[in-house]
């Protein structure tokens, strides 16, 4: 208990490390796209390719996936029914912040660091599902429900996920594990050092981005997103965690990656569809604070 709760207070210490850096001018606010570009573009696949190396993956283990689009699935449902009667902006809203979540950029470092390499390929086979949703996805669904022109199409998505460094170093290393091939060992060498420094990154990247500028007249929709948003996952937390025929620690990193705060591109999409800027940052710092709470608590007691 005492390294877990050790190693959360780390993470928790390296986020408001970023977020003081920042407040006092050692960080721009626009170096958190030069830290993110850093994460998701070098340390990230790095980590994901060390952490395959040497798994022994069976085809069966494949529907980790189907889960991480499954979540996305059941939350963008949960988004058309409280939009019910609602006008075309609200269920947009409801759509992109209420849905997928934020692995790479947060749960990753988690599963790296309490899970080891097992956990590192459940939490990568689960988030290539959800990059269905992330990248464009609910996006698609979001731009139909606001009544705007278009239609959805699979074509955009693709070529998003396949210009996704982490995504393609997923889909590289499922095949080779598949295959039962491994990369040389000095190339795995070079990305462990690497990917020794991905959750540094990662959390000091969150700190730097942190926002919450928080509107007490809109309290009550943040309230209802975060309460629905946190329902569910910690209903499909339970469900992966008893329910599930896998191996325990593939249960235990599937418990942890349903509690993932909402995904980090939501703000942005949010904007791309004219809506409420500040209302999405404040809803997806915060979940970035309950996620902490959840994933620590949960660890707890399952490891």
């Amino acid at each position: 208990m005492a390294e877990i709760l050790m190693k959360a207070g780390s993470f928790i210490a390296i986020i408001i490390l970023g977020y003081v850096l920042r407040r006092r001018g050692f960080f721009k606010e626009e170096d958190f796209y030069v830290l993110s570009r850093i994460v998701l573009k070098i340390t990230l696949p790095a980590a994901i390719v060390t952490n395959f190396t040497g798994i022994d993956m069976k085809p069966s283990m494949l529907l980790m996936s189907l889960l991480g689009l499954g979540g996305g699935i059941i939350l963008t449902g949960m988004a058309f029914l409280i939009s019910a009667g609602k006008n075309g902006e609200e269920k947009a809203f409801n759509i992109i912040n209420l849905t997928g979540y934020n692995i790479g950029n947060f749960t990753m470092p988690f599963a790296q660091s309490f899970l080891g390499p097992l956990g590192v390929v459940a939490t990568s086979l689960f988030d290539s599902g959800n990059a269905l949703v992330c990248l464009g996805g609910t996006y698609s669904v979001a731009v139909m429900a606001k009544g705007e022109k278009g239609k959805f199409s699979i074509m955009p998505i693709i070529k998003t996920l396949l210009s996704s460094v982490p995504f393609d170093a997923y889909l590289l290393m499922t095949v080779l594990s598949l295959l039962h091939l491994s990369l040389p060992a000095p190339m795995v060498s070079f990305t462990g050092i690497i990917a020794n420094g991905n959750a540094f990154m990662a959390m000091l990247m969150l700190g730097v981005g942190f926002k919450m500028t928080l509107d007490k007249s809109r309290m009550g929709k943040i309230i209802q997103i975060l309460f629905i948003r946190y329902s569910v996952s910690i209903a499909l937390a339970a469900a992966f965690y008893f329910l599930l025929p896998f191996e325990l620690e593939y249960r235990q990193a599937l418990a942890i990656l349903a509690l993932s705060p909402i995904a980090s591109a939501a703000p942005a999409f949010t904007g791309d569809l004219d809506g409420d800027i500040g209302l999405a940052s404040a809803v997806n710092s915060i979940s970035i604070v309950i996620s902490i709470v959840l994933i620590t608590g949960t660890l707890l007691l399952v490891l």
